[in-house]
């Protein structure tokens, strides 16, 4: 995903910029909060190895909701307006970055499906518990953060725009002098 913060500032255009802006807001929140979900599941089984899970959704509802979240919070915005200020400068390019978009959805789901779906067929999975208070106390407010910013950018852009604007100016201005 940081590949994309990458191309939207070699883009060197405003929707390129700003996309690399959010896609490190977005990548911050979203990776950290992935980290935590991981921790999570390794503080109960002790082991990353995904062929050990399986069917966490039957005794981890909350956690296997806030997985999804997390899972499916891939910085769509970010990538999407850093594509379109690609695309303005290399179509081919921003066609790969779609590509892999598209991959990393795919890997994406398949762990979510590996790991929450399917039968809980391991003895060691039937007795673990959801998530703490601790644990929704250090998660929860990440959820609320990435479904904030990922319904309502505007923020961000507003925070932004105007250093954005001077910033593809000033360097345009440098490049072609």
């Amino acid at each position: 995903h940081m590949g994309f913060v990458t191309m939207g500032i070699f883009a060197m255009n405003q929707e390129g910029v700003q996309g690399a802006i959010f896609q490190m807001l977005s990548h911050g929140l979203v990776s950290g909060a992935l980290f935590l979900c991981v921790g999570v599941i390794y503080d109960r089984m002790h082991t990353r190895d995904i062929d050990a899970y399986g069917g966490l959704v039957n005794n981890m509802p909350k956690y296997a909701t806030v997985f999804m979240i997390f899972t499916m919070a891939s910085g769509f915005i970010g990538e999407f307006l850093t594509m379109l200020g690609v695309f303005r400068v290399n179509t081919w390019v921003a066609f790969f970055a779609a590509t892999g978009v598209i991959l990393s959805a795919a890997y994406a789901l398949w762990l979510y499906r590996r790991v929450i779906f399917g039968a809980l067929t391991k003895d060691s999975l039937k007795n673990l518990l959801d998530l703490s208070p601790r644990e929704k106390a250090i998660i929860y407010p990440l959820v609320v953060l990435v479904i904030f910013f990922g319904v309502y950018p505007a923020p961000v852009f507003d925070a932004t725009a105007q250093s954005v604007k001077s910033l593809v100016t000033n360097v345009t201005a440098s490049i072609n002098s």
